[in-house]
């Protein structure tokens, strides 16, 4: 068996693999869904965390884990919060306040802690610290009330279901386009690969599949059509950052989670990205209507 044949199989398998844990844990459960987001916190501000080691610095690494579940509790409970009964509502409420609190205390204790380290890179490991938690914990966190937006104010597995498959039919088409049709660099200095041709195509693709989105739930075209534009074009730039990131340090996957795929970021760069756009968007569609 040839190299080039066994790394498709192995990119094959994984893929598969990776796409029946997805659609599981959305489709299970709600808990099922916020354990798959919390999965991909800490695997990508692990990642990310030694991709700014390799850069030279000395992030605070379990401060990180530890504040970056902390904010996805603390947006988990809201979440709760949102679409839970009155009778168990006042303790989710009173548990999220608490941790909010904590938080607050968290962060500022980066800073103290740094003046123990004796390293001389202070500033530079308290800002990839944050960059983590800015950069990962804060969208895959905004991720959860992508469903209740897209619900009507109630959770529907198949809104965050369709949110990926759109940033995958957009990977897919501008691979397709790219491929067979691209001349015209995108961003030759960061992603030599990348064409004009494969952005439109993968647009193209995001929009047909947002299309699909809204006949399946019944929802808006026009909000669904306009939220796969969002989500492929900032998913572009999410691409492009994690690649900028990775030629930093000169390495070619941030991690190796994946077989034939890399790591977490290498896997959802795109959709960290694109949460916070979409989030603003749906809130303010929903101001509009």
């Amino acid at each position: 068996m040839s190299d080039k044949l066994k790394n498709f199989l192995v990119r094959t398998a994984s893929g598969a693999v990776l796409l029946a844990v997805v659609l599981g844990a959305i489709l299970w459960s709600k808990w099922s869904f916020g354990v798959l987001m919390l999965a991909i916190i800490i695997g990508g501000l692990r990642e990310f965390y030694r991709l700014a080691s390799k850069a030279g610095y000395q992030p605070q690494k379990w401060m990180g884990y530890a504040a970056g579940t902390i904010i996805f509790v603390i947006a988990f409970g809201c979440m709760l919060f949102m679409i839970s009964d009155s009778a168990a509502s006042d303790k989710m409420l009173l548990l999220t306040m608490i941790l909010a609190l904590y938080i607050m205390l968290l962060l500022p204790m980066m800073f103290v802690c740094e003046l123990y380290r004796k390293s001389a890179t202070p500033i530079a490991n308290i800002g990839s610290t944050l960059m983590g938690l800015v950069y990962i914990a804060a969208p895959m966190s905004l991720f959860l009330f992508i469903p209740i937006l897209l619900g009507e104010g109630e959770w529907n597995p198949l809104a965050a279901l369709f949110y990926i498959f759109i940033i995958w039919a957009n990977d897919v088409f501008a691979y397709l386009f790219g491929i067979t049709l691209g001349k015209h660099r995108l961003f030759e200095r960061i992603s030599p690969k990348k064409s004009w041709e494969g952005f439109v195509g993968g647009l193209l693709g995001a929009m047909a599949m947002g299309y699909v989105a809204s006949v399946v739930m019944g929802g808006n075209p026009i909000e669904w059509i306009g939220l796969a534009l969002i989500a492929a074009i900032s998913g572009v730039f999410g691409d492009l950052v994690e690649s900028l990131f990775k030629r930093s340090v000169d390495v070619k996957d941030s991690g190796h989670i994946l077989p034939g795929h890399g790591g977490w970021l290498d896997r959802f760069d795109a959709l960290i990205l694109s949460v916070p756009f979409v989030f603003l968007y749906l809130i303010l569609f929903a101001i509009a209507k």
